[in-house]
């Protein structure tokens, strides 16, 4: 028994070696895998995957061995079929004619909107010129006289043109400083010569006079001009403003009596040097200011020419301004009334001496 189970059956010459079978020696060789992505030859003829190299190998052993070797599967190519839908048709002529007409209906809405906004916003410039209050110049309530004016860069000015505004404000200051330079060098010079007793009567009225009536003939109607775009306030202004322009550089001058100047100051220098250098210095101040004046009255017109204004427009707003005008509308209309009783009188006593009609 144990005999049995000892002996070795691979001893017999005779037995059968199982590793002899040609399909265990194609399976020992690596056999036959399918083919993959990577064999797959897109250049190779009729699209066939290219034999990997365990399967050459293994071609060869079952052609020693006499077996027939199986062909890898041929892979076809997917193919979609065509749609017998076809599409809706389109015209290009309808899509655009939709497209047009919505853009046309929503401009039409933004003109709409934008003409509201503009009679709104003149509404309320105008409310807000009849309802604010004059604010300049600040005096104190206690005072029996109260402001003239209204004043405020910021809300009537447009952003563009404040600067400018503003520098033409402070040119008005600095002229009225100057005209009390003017007061104070003629007192000095009328204390030192009894001659400029005339030169100093005359910078008291200048002084009083120039001060109030410059903010009213020229810096008013060019802050007005910047706040309407009004053409006759800039005319106003550029007449005014030279003829003040030249009367600086006469007192710039000091020719004569007009005002104390660089040439009165030459003259005075030989009896009182202090004097004669401030009668030197307002002159000085006076052409200055005169240059300022130039360099400003340059600017604003060049600016008044970039608005499209015209001399005809500041007559047309002169006339319209003529006609706003409540005397004058009264007086048309009682000129008109007089002159229709007139008629109606005239026709009247024809009738009453000429008999009938």
């Amino acid at each position: 028994m144990s005999d049995g189970f000892d002996s070795n059956p691979f001893a017999d010459p005779e037995a059968v070696n199982p590793f002899s079978d040609p399909s265990v020696q194609q399976a020992r060789g690596g056999g036959q895998r399918q083919a993959g992505l990577d064999d797959y030859n897109p250049f190779a003829e009729d699209n066939q995957t290219r034999p990997a190299a365990g399967e050459e190998k293994a071609g060869l052993l079952s052609d020693q061995a006499g077996q027939p070797t199986i062909p890898p599967p041929q892979s076809s190519p997917a193919i979609m079929q065509p749609s017998s839908d076809a599409p809706p048709p389109y015209t290009q002529s309808s899509a655009q004619r939709i497209d047009t007409s919505e853009l046309e209906r929503r401009q039409q809405e933004l003109e709409k909107k934008a003409e509201e906004l503009a009679r709104k916003e003149q509404e309320m410039k105008n409310m807000q010129f009849q309802d604010r209050q004059n604010n300049w110049p600040p005096l104190p309530g206690w005072f029996p006289v109260g402001p003239c004016f209204y004043q405020d860069f910021s809300v009537d000015i447009p952003l563009e043109f404040q600067r400018t505004v503003k520098i033409i404000y402070y040119i008005w200051m600095f002229y009225a400083f100057t005209l009390f330079l003017n007061f104070m060098g003629s007192m000095a010079y009328f204390i030192v010569d009894s001659n400029g007793g005339p030169t100093f009567g005359l910078s008291i009225l200048w002084f009083i006079l120039f001060t109030p009536c410059s903010f009213i003939c020229w810096y008013r109607p060019v802050y007005k001009a910047f706040r309407s775009d009004s053409s006759f306030n800039f005319f106003v202004f550029f007449f005014i403003f030279f003829f003040q322009f030249c009367v600086c550089v006469l007192m710039c001058l000091g020719i004569t009596d007009f005002s104390v100047g660089i040439i009165g100051g030459l003259r005075v220098v030989g009896q009182n040097v202090v004097v004669g250098l401030i009668m030197i210095l307002v002159g000085i101040f006076f052409g200055a200011l005169a240059t300022l004046m130039l360099v400003l009255l340059c600017k604003v017109h060049r600016i008044y020419r970039s608005t499209g204004a015209s001399f005809a427009k500041a007559q047309q707003e002169f006339a319209t301004g003529v006609m706003k005008n409540e005397a004058v509308q009264q007086g048309v209309s009682n000129a008109a009334s007089s002159a229709a009783q007139g008629a109606v009188r005239g026709a009247a006593s024809q009738y009453g001496t000429g008999g009938k009609y």
